[in-house]
């Protein structure tokens, strides 16, 4: 008997007309030292993915040894979710559409605090509350930036009223600050991923320090000297026709892994789909969760990571800094938040040996995923950056297999 159907798209036999390539950028051939077999082998992994039904869009972009591989889509950017109907017109989504990259955010929040201690405003070994003296209530006094940085900060989540837990206080800058200040510590400094809290504390530090906004300090030093487009805490009303639909896809979430989403995503899983299509979530500014970006922008930034805080001839961070921001702290542990093992640095969700979440053998990798299935890394080892942006939210499925297989393909084919 089948208990419940899992929310799949509808799949065209053909996909030619619903996949984008960027420009003529891949006319010349493979690049970045891989051969025709190794690009067709990806590019075939890629359309698996897709053919898993979990996930309306896909954009991915990767570069090797800083040269553009892959720059595509395949799929819509609005319509064909998994509840629409054939009568829902579909907008396609190519290269160029910006979605939001949730939690992969997190990164470049981090980058930005290491930028800012890179330039002397700040100590990450220095207690939070020095900067922002109301965080020392309820015994957060001795949290270091290195603590909430590498989730080890003791709030991973805040226990307040119910009626308060709605995805729209996130859009409310001051009372959410009073309440993650307010809270007191439940988690001690055991490793326990901090969805919201601890981008808020973060970014609030940043702004007190430097007395600039949290979205102008990364304009001025990642996302202008980067020449992106998007890549912004939120996105201009202007491109809201152009921003790509998220949709609830795979498997329904039930007990227990319903209540381990929630415990993360501070409101239920379907509600956090809801409002992210809202333009108030558009139009807010949430540090740990909503970069608008392309697939390329995810890329680049992590090239430039890759390339020791070079880009466009600029040092945008020094070569010491991006290797703290990419180095271990601690071994791998179980995250009692995402209750899976997991190994952070100080800002990056870190690869692993024998396998990781970036693919087998990927210890040296580092960057961050996003809901649910979003993926921004580097591999120096394998001299790659890649973005994988997608607009089904599944945590449940057969997308699991075809993603880890996609994975797989790339490390191998790029080792």
């Amino acid at each position: 008997m089948v208990l419940f159907q899992p929310m799949k798209v509808q799949i065209a036999r053909d996909l030619h007309p619903i996949t984008t390539i960027a420009d003529d950028v891949e006319a010349a051939g493979p690049r970045g030292g891989l051969s025709a077999a190794d690009t067709k082998a990806i590019w075939a992994a890629l359309k698996s993915l897709y053919r898993s039904g979990a996930y309306p869009g896909i954009a991915f972009c990767l570069r090797r040894h800083g040269e553009l591989v892959f720059n595509r889509s395949i799929g819509h950017a609005e319509g064909n979710g998994p509840a629409d109907g054939a009568d829902v017109p579909k907008r396609l989504l190519t290269p160029e559409t910006p979605i939001c990259l949730f939690s992969a955010s997190k990164a470049v929040t981090a980058v930005l605090l290491h930028k800012l201690a890179e330039e002397g405003g700040i100590r990450l070994e220095e207690r939070v509350s020095h900067y922002l003296p109301a965080f020392a209530q309820a015994g957060k006094r001795d949290t270091t930036i290195s603590d909430v940085l590498a989730h080890r900060g003791g709030f991973p989540t805040m226990k307040i009223a119910k009626i308060e837990r709605k995805v729209e206080l996130m859009e409310d800058w001051d009372r959410i600050i009073r309440l993650i200040c307010a809270a007191p510590p439940t988690s001690g400094k055991q490793m326990s991923y901090h969805a919201i809290t601890g981008g808020f504390i973060l970014a609030e530090v940043l702004q007190q320090v430097t007395g600039k906004s949290l979205s102008s300090y990364l304009d001025q030093h990642i996302r202008k000297p980067l020449k992106m487009k998007h890549f912004t805490y939120g996105i201009g009303k202007r491109y809201w026709p152009e921003v790509a639909i998220n949709y609830e896809a795979g498997a329904l979430v039930r007990f227990p892994i319903s209540t381990v989403a929630e415990r993360a995503l501070f409101v239920p899983f379907p509600e956090v789909v809801r409002a992210s299509n809202t333009d108030s979530f558009k139009q807010a500014v949430i540090p740990a969760g909503n970069i608008f970006a392309t697939a390329d922008e995810t890329s680049r930034f992590f090239q430039m990571l890759l390339d020791g805080g070079v880009a466009n001839g600029q040092q945008l961070l020094k070569a010491e800094t991006v290797a703290r921001i990419a180095r271990p702290l601690g071994r791998m542990n179980f995250d009692r938040t995402l209750m899976i093992p997991m190994r952070y640095s100080e800002g990056m969700m870190l690869g692993a040996k024998p396998a990781g979440m970036y693919g087998p053998d990927t210890a040296e990798a580092f960057g961050h995923l996003g809901f649910m299935n979003i993926l921004g890394w580097a591999d120096p080892r394998r001299h790659i950056s890649a973005g994988l942006l997608t607009t089904g939210k599944a945590i449940l499925g057969t997308h699991l297999l075809t993603l880890s297989r996609l994975l797989a393909t790339i490390s191998s084919r790029c080792a």
